[in-house]
């Protein structure tokens, strides 16, 4: 527990004239900067330092990201499970999904070791470090929770729980072991009855044996209390969950057992060596010698266990809260208890709501709290606790922990799971944060454009095509801004960019994107001028079939109904010149009136400005232009005339 989240300090900013601090917030983080101000309050050249001050540093740790990830394939099954399966069939599913957590914060910490030794930055290793306790106290207080409320052993069986939960945070006398039985001489290690003791208290009785042997071995004239002792370790019931003895049976085994170790103590079998006598004493469950062991169990939590381990096997999860006050006041005499101490207390006293608020103080992010208190509602812990304020406890953290991940440039992805997962502000929050995603490439607004449209989130959908949109037009990529525009449905835009396509291909002469125009489909009828653009292509796709009947209708309407804009219909006019100059008729007479009517009205508004706005040269090109157009319809007037009346004869 190095770092803890507790009333910071206070810090005097001087206040010197012309200096200030400044602050922006933002989507997660805050940019400080010092800032100059002139005499007259206007604002002077900044200061070129600028710190951000980040909400949760962890979700920049590449290791830590592995925890994250990791944990939300977890959480997104978590939600999977069943209502209506059995109670049992669900306990065994919850204590699976406990330890798979428990397997990723593992593996996560012993990567941060691996770590921590190889790097050669003295700072860096030092973080690596401080991140390794924080991960060991989540393991040890998740592995606590998942024994006392996920698992909810009974008497008998906690025991045994409680010893596997400390072995396995007190792995270190394996290691110790190794280092005395490969030494030349085991028993005149110094470490040696160190190691037996270890074993002794951890309840591993078996290894505490095989030690003993070689001490037995080499003391021929006490072979006689080696064997008694022998027989007393081999001798200790213990209690099997799934045998046929009931608990008070083997309550009754056991005392007769521990009356053995008391008789052996009374007659002083073992008072000529004081390292059998104090193993003796350790097994009649004598507090003082125990604590006499204070640097081997090095935490008050193993004195417990062992201390419960010699003289109340049988313990109940009711009477834990009283065994654990006691022990924390025998080992360690400070007034005020740890953090960790406080929360692994709170989790005796069976208190779950407290190692929850106790938690989410002393640790440095909301991962832990998020996903044990999901975990715990899951199970049914938690029902009778609500916020003031609206949501459950569960949902607030899980927001929260998800608000964060926000921040990072590709956790966010996660952070959609668990808002989807909180059903009363998830939806809310997920709104909020969404806009707040850098759109930076095509493919990430894509992503974020995804989630948006499965969740029926149409205004997000419109803000996010509205942006790539006009971003795409700022960079000049017309097929991109219009197929933007068209997902957002905003006819105005689609408008603007259809403008910007008929200019280019005004200017070109001819169109980009081909493949989008061609497929714009039910889309083109978004607005007027996105139906003509979608049209003239079309009616140059004629042209080039040379289904030139079909061209021409199909140009002459797009005048006649008023689709094309009246700033176009030269250019549809013009268009019109060689289906007009092709040897027999293409437009009937009644078309090429309506295309003469057009011209006329065309040439009747337009006013070709003289003089120095528009050069001589353009004038000129406009006048013939129409001349040409006039020559064209009039003889295609009369080939139409001559060709209709041969017909009707």
């Amino acid at each position: 527990m190095e770092e803890l989240d507790v009333e910071p300090t206070t810090t005097n900013i001087p206040a010197s004239e012309g200096n200030h601090l400044g602050f922006v917030w933002g989507p997660g983080d805050i940019l400080v900067y010092d800032t100059i101000y002139k005499s007259s309050g206007s604002v002077g050249t900044c200061s070129s330092f600028i710190h951000e001050v980040r909400k949760d540093e962890d979700i920049y740790s590449p290791i830590l990201r592995k925890l994250f990830n990791e944990s939300h394939h977890i959480f997104v099954g978590l939600q999977t499970i069943r209502e209506d399966l059995p109670n049992k069939n669900k306990k065994t599913q919850f204590v699976s999904i406990s330890k798979n957590y428990r397997s990723v914060i593992r593996a996560c910490m012993e990567e941060l070791q691996q770590v921590a030794v190889l790097t050669q930055d003295t700072e860096l290793a030092t973080q690596y470090g401080n991140q390794v306790s924080i991960l060991l106290a989540i393991e040890l207080i998740w592995n606590l929770c998942e024994v006392l409320f996920i698992d909810a052993a009974p008497g008998g069986s906690l025991l045994l729980h409680l010893l596997d939960w400390v072995r396995l945070h007190k792995a270190d006398v394996d290691e110790k072991a190794q280092e005395v039985l490969q030494s030349e001489s085991p028993t005149e290690h110094h470490g040696y009855w160190d190691v037996v003791l270890s074993y002794l208290m951890q309840g591993r009785m078996d290894e505490a044996r095989q030690m003993l042997v070689k001490w037995g071995a080499l003391k021929p004239a006490a072979r006689s209390m080696y064997k008694q002792m022998d027989n007393l370790l081999s001798k200790m019931p213990v209690y099997n969950p799934g045998g046929s003895q009931t608990l008070t049976e083997f309550d009754v085994k056991w005392r007769h057992w521990h009356d053995m170790v008391d008789h052996s103590l009374q007659d002083n079998s073992f008072a000529s060596d004081p390292n059998l006598e104090l193993i003796c004493k350790i097994l009649m469950g004598d507090e003082d010698a125990i604590l006499e062991q204070k640097d081997l169990l090095s935490t008050w939590y193993h004195f417990l266990v062992t201390r419960l381990l010699f003289s109340h096997p049988t313990v109940k999860p009711t009477e834990l809260h009283y065994y654990a006050q006691s022990c924390l006041a025998m080992f360690d005499s400070r007034s005020a208890p740890e953090p960790l101490d406080s929360i692994l207390l709170a989790a005796f006293e069976f208190d779950i709501h407290q190692v929850i608020k106790d938690c989410s103080i002393a640790l440095n992010n909301w991962w832990f709290v998020a996903h044990l208190t999901d975990l715990l509602d899951h199970c049914n812990l938690l029902q009778s606790h609500n916020l003031h304020f609206g949501s459950n406890l569960r949902e607030f953290l899980l927001l929260e922990y998800a608000s964060g991940l926000f921040t990072h440039h590709s956790l966010w992805q996660l952070a959609v799971d668990y808002f989807d997962h909180c059903p009363e502000f998830g939806r809310v929050y997920l709104e909020q944060q969404i806009e707040h995603v850098p759109l930076d490439t095509e493919r990430k607004a894509l992503k974020v454009l995804r989630i948006c449209e499965q969740r029926q989130m149409s205004e997000q959908v419109r803000s996010i095509c509205k942006i790539m949109a006009k971003r795409a037009l700022r960079n000049n990529r017309l097929g991109s801004a219009l197929s933007w525009s068209i997902r957002a449905k905003d006819a105005a835009f689609a408008t603007l960019i259809s403008e910007r396509f008929l200019q280019d291909y005004c200017a070109r002469g001819t169109f980009s994107d081909l493949d989008l125009i061609d497929n714009l489909g039910p889309a083109m009828l978004l607005s007027d001028r996105l139906t003509f653009l979608g049209k003239y292509r079309e009616f140059h796709k004629l042209y080039g079939e040379n289904r030139f009947s079909d061209a021409a209708t199909l140009l002459l309407s797009l005048m006649t109904a008023q689709i094309a804009p009246r700033s176009f219909w030269m250019t549809l006019l013009t268009d019109a010149l060689p289906l007009l100059e092709q040897k027999e008729a293409i437009f009937s007479a009644d078309q090429t009136h309506e295309l003469i009517f057009c011209l006329e009205d065309l040439t009747s508004s337009l006013k070709i400005p003289t003089g120095l706005d528009v050069p001589m040269q353009d004038e000129d090109m406009e006048v013939t232009k129409v001349e040409l157009l006039r020559l064209a319809l009039a003889r295609n007037l009369a080939m139409a005339i001559v060709k209709e009346g041969t017909v009707a004869v």
